[in-house]
C-alpha cells in the first residue's frame, strides 16, 4: 500500500527500531518475561529521558496500557474524569470499564478536544452522595484526539484541581512524542513535573513495530501492576522484542525526529489546503493531525482516487494523520487532488 494518512499506525517499522530488534536477536539466549539486560538497559534510558526514578513496564498495546493503569488507580465503585472525545471514551470496546470491574467514565467537554479545570471540577462537584460513582482519576490525552496539546500551563492548573480534590492523573500518550516535539519542552516538564502521575508513553504511531510503555513516576500506584499485567496476558515471555527496539529511537533523540518530521509533515499539508474555497480546518493542527470540514463531493472524490483516511468528526470531519515516515510529495499529492477536487 502506497503511502496514507488514516493513521500513523499504517506506516512501518523505523531503521533504528528495526536495527535494536534485530541485535536483540543476535545475542542468543536471553532471561524471559522481562528480567532480560534489553529491558533493563531501557527502562534505564527511560528513566534518564524523565529525569527522575520511575516504574516503567512494556505492554503490547495503547488498549491494555492505557486499561490497566486506569485499573491501577480505581476501584470498580470508582469514576474516571476525561474529555469526551478521549480515546477511552470511544475507540477502547469497554476495555477500562472491563479491567477495572467498572470504573464508570465521565465524559465532560472543553474546546480543542481538551479538559478544563472548570470541567473537572463541575464533574467532580456534581454529586457527593453513595449512589454516584466516586471520581477518583482524571485521564488526559496528549496529544489530544483533535491534535491539540496541552501546554504546561494547562496542565499544571489541572493538577492543582487533582490536588484540591484527591484525583490522579493518567496521561494517554499514544501520540506523547509528538505533543513534546510541539511544544518543545523536556518530557519530564509535560509530566511529572506537571503533575502527572503515570504516563502511557506511546510507540507503535512513531516507528515501533508494536508495544507501550507505562511509566509511573508516582511509583507507589505501580504496586502490583506487574501482577496485573500478567492477569491480563500483557506479560510477554520474550519481552526484549518488544523493549528492544524502544533503544533505538530513544538514541539520539530519534523519536523526537521522527516526531518532529511528522509534526512537519501536517504543518505543510495545512499550509496547502488552508485557503481553499470548500475547504474548513476544524481544529489548528499543532501535533501530526490535520482535521477538515469537506464537502461531500470532495471527500468521495478523494477516496475514489485512492486516499485513504477517516471521516467521523461531525458530519463532513476528516481526520489525515501524518506518519513518521511520511514524504513531502505525498503531501503534496494529497494537496493537489484537494485543491483540484474543491476547484
Amino acid at each position: 500500500m502506497s503511502q496514507q494518512f488514516a493513521s500513523d499506525n499504517t506506516a512501518g517499522v523505523c531503521p533504528e527500531a528495526m536495527d535494536a530488534f534485530v541485535r536483540a536477536n543476535e545475542t542468543g539466549h536471553e532471561v524471559s518475561y522481562g528480567d532480560d539486560s534489553w529491558t533493563a538497559q531501557v527502562c534505564d534510558r527511560i528513566r534518564d529521558l524523565f529525569e527522575t526514578d520511575c516504574e516503567v513496564f512494556f505492554v503490547f498495546n495503547g488498549t491494555a496500557a492505557n486499561s490497566l493503569v486506569l485499573a491501577a488507580l480505581c476501584q470498580s465503585y470508582h469514576s474516571v474524569i476525561c474529555h469526551e472525545k478521549a480515546h477511552i471514551v470511544n475507540d477502547e470496546c469497554g476495555a477500562p470499564e472491563f479491567f477495572s470491574g467498572g470504573s464508570k467514565l465521565l465524559a465532560g467537554d472543553g474546546p480543542d478536544g481538551k479538559l478544563t479545570p472548570a470541567a473537572i471540577e463541575e464533574l467532580v462537584t456534581r454529586r457527593s452522595d453513595i449512589h454516584y460513582p466516586k471520581p477518583k482519576a482524571i485521564s488526559l490525552t496528549q496529544a489530544t484526539e483533535v491534535g491539540t496539546v496541552y501546554s504546561v500551563e494547562e496542565l499544571r492548573a489541572i493538577s492543582a484541581m487533582a490536588k484540591r480534590h484527591n484525583l490522579h492523573i493518567h496521561m494517554d500518550g499514544a501520540r506523547f512524542a509528538n505533543a513534546v516535539a510541539s511544544l518543545d519542552v523536556s518530557p519530564a516538564d509535560l509530566t511529572w513535573r506537571a503533575g502527572i502521575d503515570v504516563l502511557v508513553f506511546g510507540g507503535t504511531k512513531n516507528g515501533l513495530p508494536v508495544g507501550e510503555a507505562v511509566v509511573f513516576f508516582n511509583k507507589a500506584l505501580a504496586e502490583d501492576f506487574a501482577y496485573r499485567a500478567k492477569q491480563a496476558g500483557q506479560l510477554a515471555s520474550k519481552m526484549r522484542f518488544i523493549s528492544a527496539p524502544w533503544l533505538g529511537v530513544l538514541k539520539d533523540d530519534v523519536w523526537l525526529k521522527y516526531a518532529r518530521h511528522a509534526n512537519a509533515m501536517a504543518q505543510r499539508l495545512h499550509q496547502r489546503v488552508k485557503d481553499l474555497e470548500g475547504v474548513t480546518v476544524m481544529f489548528e493542527p499543532q501535533a501530526n493531525g490535520v482535521f477538515l470540514d469537506l464537502p461531500q463531493d470532495v471527500r468521495e472524490g478523494l477516496w475514489a482516487r485512492g486516499w485513504k483516511f477517516y471521516a467521523f468528526i461531525g458530519v463532513r470531519g476528516c481526520r489525515f494523520m501524518c506518519s513518521w515516515d511520511l514524504l513531502p510529495e505525498t503531501v503534496d499529492r494529497l494537496a493537489d487532488d484537494i485543491a483540484d477536487l474543491c476547484g
